[in-house]
């Protein structure tokens, strides 16, 4: 009889800060809306017998997590664009584990949320830690530690010093460990300064009293489409977003229906109002070279604008951009799977994607993701070519 390993989550803030921000907007704005998530299997990974049932058990754990005063008081001081409704709200939040349906079948994994948006939208960066780091685990995978995983970050933010870039951590969905995240988190507040920014994970934002980092995803967007459509999905979406924070979050996600179309109506108010934008598909340079001429065009000097670059990035990577960036734009760099799953084992190629959406008193909308990688498509194959067809994209 196999034993069934335990891991459980300890803070309700160990998430990315995207889904906080979100999660104002939504109660704000769409408090009766309803939305369904998928898990997707993009590694094409075997997971073990039981593995279903070890994340049932880690996922019913979630219902004891609660906001702590502490937390709510690192909130207050640190988010200050947080209203104390919200936070009230938070304080009461409680994770409803019915919500999310796991099953397996063999060596395959799969895994549905479906509830109130405002409600299952926490649901997708603690279900992929737990997917990952499980996996680990009941694979008896090894990996490098503590102090190894402390040496290694340390010299790498020691290169990024050198390069003279800013360095955020947005590791926490397709981390090895929560153990592993710490011994990053611990080495970027120790060897950092002078690059290391801050980190996408709440809790470790707070435990290591740095500034947490986010604004908004794609879902974002993708629930936008479905209430007022696909032509309107990206304006409706960034109006929305400036409603709620008035000029704080300033960073707008662009591909989530490619970034030609996305800047066809991000237009001069658009541009002035955001502090920059994020890339997250297709070709890094390129995109710059995009964004760059958007600003030149719209009268804004580029180098008062940012992107912040988070797609896969690693040493190589980041070099290159910042070589072709420097002195055109600013720039900053966040860092996930490269810091937080660079362990020893392959990192795992998993996503959580939202699949529909139902706005109040409407019909359930499938959703899409157009990025600028075909290959990071999420949908259905109708309703992709549907988008594709109503956005003219190729």
């Amino acid at each position: 009889m196999q034993i069934q390993p335990t891991i459980a989550l300890t803070s309700i803030l160990d998430n990315d800060f995207y889904k906080i921000t979100m999660q104002q907007g939504v109660i704000r704005l769409f408090p009766a809306a309803k939305a369904r998530y998928k898990f997707i299997n993009r590694g094409k990974h075997a997971f073990p017998e039981g593995f279903a049932k070890a994340l049932r058990a880690a996922v019913d754990q979630m219902a004891l997590l609660k906001l702590t005063k502490e937390e709510k008081h690192f909130l207050q001081v640190t988010c200050p664009y947080l209203d104390p409704v919200y936070l009230d709200f938070l304080e009461g939040y409680r994770y409803q584990p019915e919500e999310v349906h796991i099953e397996q079948f063999g060596d395959q994994l799969e895994v549905h949320v479906e509830g109130l948006w405002y409600r299952t939208i926490l649901w997708e960066v603690p279900l992929m830690s737990l997917i990952c780091e499980l996996y680990y685990v009941m694979n008896g995978s090894h990996r490098i530690s503590n102090e190894e995983v402390m040496q290694l970050t340390a010299q790498k933010i020691e290169k990024y010093k050198a390069l003279g870039v800013t360095v955020a951590e947005f590791g926490t969905r397709r981390r090895y460990s929560y153990q592993v995240h710490r011994s990053v988190l611990q080495a970027l507040n120790q060897y950092g300064a002078g690059s290391f920014i801050g980190t996408s994970n709440v809790h470790m934002a707070m435990i290591y009293q740095t500034k947490p980092i986010g604004t908004h995803a794609h879902e974002w967007f993708m629930f936008h489409a479905a209430r007022y459509g696909f032509k309107m999905a990206n304006a409706m979406g960034l109006e929305h977003w400036v409603n709620v924070y008035r000029g704080d979050l300033g960073i707008a996600l662009s591909d989530t229906y490619t970034t030609e179309v996305f800047f066809s109506q991000f237009d001069k108010m658009f541009s002035k109002l955001f502090d920059g934008v994020r890339h997250d598909s297709g070709d890094p340079v390129l995109f710059a070279d995009k964004v760059i001429n958007h600003y030149q065009k719209m009268g804004i000097d580029p180098k008062s604008k940012t992107i912040i670059f988070s797609d896969g990035l690693n040493y190589d990577k980041v070099e290159r951009i910042a070589a072709h960036c420097q002195g055109k734009i600013g720039m900053s760099f966040g860092i996930g799977t490269n810091l937080t799953n660079d362990a020893g084992p392959d990192p795992m190629n998993i996503v959580i994607k939202m699949t529909a959406a139902q706005p109040k008193d409407g019909e359930w909308t499938e959703v899409v993701k157009l990025s600028d990688e075909h290959g990071k498509y999420t949908g259905t194959e109708r309703m992709i070519n549907l988008a594709k067809t109503i956005l003219q994209i190729d």
